[in-house]
């Protein structure tokens, strides 16, 4: 599955309450840079930005995040990824090698705090993706 994924300038809870007082749904996730293994290590400001919110609606599923300085310089008009979600480690090692040839790798594919085989680059051609595999799981889809 490929979906977007929305990335906003320090805006992101602002923008999603007001997705959700139009869309309505509820947020299935909503987890602060704070919550993470590495949040007591960031600045005061990017602590309390949101690494990653799912809204889920009748219209479907929106996904995103605030963006932090190791992501690059943020470009309004260009803040947002393809989020590619795989079957396998096996798969998503293939699409991130294949997709990423040629382009700058951001965060090189390896398994994270939350549960999953991911990682981030740029393509060749100056689109960003993220490559994602829940681990243990066999039906999986970020939440």
């Amino acid at each position: 599955m490929i979906a977007a994924y929305l990335i906003f300038n320090g805006n992101t809870e602002a923008a999603f309450n007001f997705y959700k007082s139009v869309l309505g749904g509820e947020f299935t996730k909503f987890q602060r840079f704070s919550d993470t293994p590495h949040g007591d290590n960031m600045s005061e400001e990017d602590k309390v930005k949101i690494m990653h919110v799912t809204l889920e609606t009748a219209h479907g599923i929106i996904r995103a995040n605030d963006h932090i300085d190791f992501m690059g310089p943020f470009n309004s008009g260009n803040n947002f990824s393809l989020s590619i979600h795989t079957g396998s480690e096996e798969e998503a090692t293939r699409v991130f090698n294949g997709l990423s040839n040629g382009g700058n790798i951001t965060m090189p594919l390896e398994k994270v705090f939350w549960g999953a085989y991911f990682g981030m680059f740029t393509d060749k051609f100056g689109m960003k993706w993220m490559v994602h595999r829940l681990l243990g799981c066999l039906h999986c889809d970020i939440d």
